[in-house]
């Protein structure tokens, strides 16, 4: 199977809405986060990444009406657009559109508002991405839980290789609602602070909303250097419907198959970018399948303490984080990581490192069901 190239992308989250905003804070060590006493969510304190509405609209505004539109609608608009506006040739009609979410407009059974019911179909929400930019192809959308990300620049390069299309924008999102809120609630899972991944005294995770896209295609630039999807696979151990497995075997299975299709041996990696929530079980179950990969001196980081967990657009925002790490050489810091509070010994990145350099990366995900995730990125220099 042929690489995924990956080309220009987009971030847009609480830590600004240019990929180099985002770059920027991850640099400096500054979150995203904010503590509320508050919310509309809940009554009871949270730490979580929430995106400024009226920010968010003004921003819109530029290209649409922002009472036409959801906030995640317009969280994921403004990201296709940044993509597009890089790519002025693009062949829309030709191009597929790959849209990953969890819940996509969920907050609406809540209250409609001035929108009809079909707002908080799936597929509805890839129709109007379809439609406001005018692409020819339907529209695939991924939703398996947290993995979702990763899994649709993975379902981007198995339709690519298939021959359906040569290039494809990839995007996805999704916001903080009452129904998301009070559900991770309801598991005892969320954090008042801000999370510690990997961490001795962690106890929990921090939700947050971000949208993000990525043009993929079957070929690289010329006279550059590019980042490529080289290996990816998926596993599900189907352990419990929220719970992880306590072994890590559908995740080090996934380690596996990834590394075995990018032809490659764990040796070659050179930075592990993990889901790292912050929970108990997730963080013990992704170090043990780690160190069962022969990575546990890898340097790792988790970035859910700049963005909190984003869902469905979490594993495709760390995905592009990824690609600047290798293009920039560069490692960023795990934030809040004190003591390690885990059974196997890992590696995790505590400071801001440069000057590295990254041939090969490992991003990892899981999610509700006892769905995982591994994707292996390989840095490639072209010629003319």
């Amino acid at each position: 199977m042929k690489n995924l190239y990956l080309h220009e992308d987009c971030i847009i989250s609480p830590l600004g809405c240019t990929i180099s905003e985002n770059l920027e804070h991850l640099r400096s060590g500054t979150t995203g986060l904010q503590k509320f006493d508050k919310s509309e969510f809940l009554d009871t304190p949270i730490c979580a990444g929430v995106l400024n509405s009226e920010v968010l609209a003004q921003a819109f505004s530029a290209i649409g009406d922002p009472k036409a539109f959801t906030k995640l609608e317009q969280m994921m608009l403004l990201a296709v657009h940044q993509i597009l506006i890089k790519n002025p040739d693009l062949n829309r009609m030709e191009t597929g559109v790959i849209v990953s979410t969890t819940k996509g407009n969920v907050h609406l059974l809540e209250d409609l508002g001035v929108f009809k019911k079909e707002r908080l179909l799936l597929s509805n929400l890839g129709e109007i991405i379809k439609d406001f930019f005018g692409f020819g192809l339907k529209p695939i959308v991924v939703s398996n839980a947290c993995i979702s990300g990763g899994l649709a620049l993975a379902v981007a390069k198995k339709m690519i290789n298939a021959g359906k299309f040569n290039k494809a924008v990839v995007v996805g999102g999704d916001m903080l609602s009452k129904f998301i809120v009070t559900g991770f609630n309801s598991f005892q899972a969320l954090s008042e602070t801000a999370c510690k991944p990997f961490s001795k005294d962690r106890n929990g995770i921090n939700l947050g909303e971000a949208a993000a896209a990525m043009l993929v295609s079957n070929t690289p630039k010329k006279d550059s250097i590019t980042i490529s999807l080289a290996g990816d696979a998926s596993a599900n151990d189907a352990n419990h419907i929220s719970g992880p497995s306590r072994t890590g075997e559908g995740l080090f299975k996934s380690i596996q198959n990834s590394l075995k299709e990018a032809g490659i041996s764990s040796e070659a990696i050179k930075a592990v970018a993990t889901h790292g929530t912050a929970t108990l079980y997730n963080d013990e179950m992704e170090a043990i399948a780690i160190a069962r990969s022969g990575l546990g001196a890898t340097p790792l980081h988790s970035v859910k303490a700049y963005y909190g967990h984003t869902l469905g657009a979490s594993a495709l925002i760390e995905s592009i984080l990824c690609k600047h790490m290798m293009l920039n050489n560069e490692i960023y810091p795990s934030l809040h990581f004190n003591k390690l509070g885990v059974s196997k010994q890992i590696n995790v990145v505590t400071a801001y490192q440069n000057s590295i350099n990254l041939d090969y990366v490992l991003k990892t995900a899981s999610g509700f069901g006892g769905c995982n995730l591994a994707m292996v990125f390989k840095k490639e220099r072209q010629n003319g």
